[in-house]
Formats: structure tokens, sequence, C-alpha cells
């Protein structure tokens, strides 16, 4: 999975409007507060609206809100909503995958990819962001990864 800019932006943009609860924030105060050029974030923002996950409230007061509790959101559909499928194979469905010879197990390392991407962006919330607060799947393979690279560095 190759995380985009536009995915990176749709998560940060996400996590402050779950931290602000119901007030609602425009573009230009998500961009100043995540530094996300704005221009960009537009395209993001209908993208999201799009997906139900926020909706624009007009006014001089508008801005936008999350569309759900920050509980019932996950990283995945976020993502999903902004850059697709979480990880694909050549746009295959993984079901059925077959490969010949010595590549013949490899459909079985692309299911556990997905498995774990899932693992980690479907437990995790825009309540958890806001919080500070990560799942416990999350925080033990953030801790493997930094061993990892001590490890490596070593």
């Amino acid at each position: 999975m190759r995380i985009t800019a536009r995915t990176d932006y749709a998560v940060r943009a996400m996590a402050e409007l779950a931290a602000e609860g119901e007030t609602p924030l425009t573009a230009e105060e998500l961009s100043a507060r995540q530094d996300i050029p704005v221009r960009f974030l537009f395209g993001i923002l209908r993208e999201l609206r799009l997906a139900r996950l926020v909706h624009s409230v007009r006014g001089p007061q508008g801005g936008y809100l999350l569309a759900s509790a920050a509980e019932e959101i996950t990283l995945a559909a976020v993502i999903r909503a902004v850059d697709g499928p979480l990880a694909s194979v050549r746009e295959l469905s993984l079901t059925g995958l077959e490969y010949p010879g010595p590549a013949a197990v490899l459909p079985d390392v692309w299911r556990a990819v997905r498995t774990s991407l899932r693992q980690v962006l479907e437990t995790t919330t825009l309540a958890d962001l806001a919080r500070g607060e990560l799942p416990e799947i999350v925080r033990s393979r953030a801790e493997e990864y930094r061993t990892g690279v001590r490890d490596h560095e070593q």
C-alpha cells in the first residue's frame, strides 16, 4: 500500500474535524491547521462529502462537520473514499487469484497484506486519533516497526 498525499491529507483533515466536535470548520481553517494546500483540500472534501463522511454547513458559521460520530468512522472508510481499495493487485480479486510454479503461494502473501491493513485501518477510528489513543494492535505494530528499525541501525 502506498499512502498518497490525498490519503494523508484526508485523514488529517478528518482528525481535525473529529477533534473539533460539533463546531464546523472551513476548508481554510482545516488547511491552515494541517498545512494542507487549500485547493487540493477542496477536492478531498468533495470526495468525502460524496462518500457521506462529511457534510457542509452553510452560512457565516458554516464549514464542514463529520457526517457520523467520530467513533463510527474508521481510517479505512476515509482511505476508500479518496483512494479506493486498501490493497489491490492489478485491480484483480484476491479470492480466486492463482499463480503457477514458485509463485503459487504469492496470492496468500497478498491476502495476508490486505488482512493486516484491514486489521489496523478498520479498527482505528477518528475518535482514536482525536483522543491520541490508538488500539492495541496499532500500538503493537508500531512498536514492532520501531524495534525493527533500531535492530537494522545497529
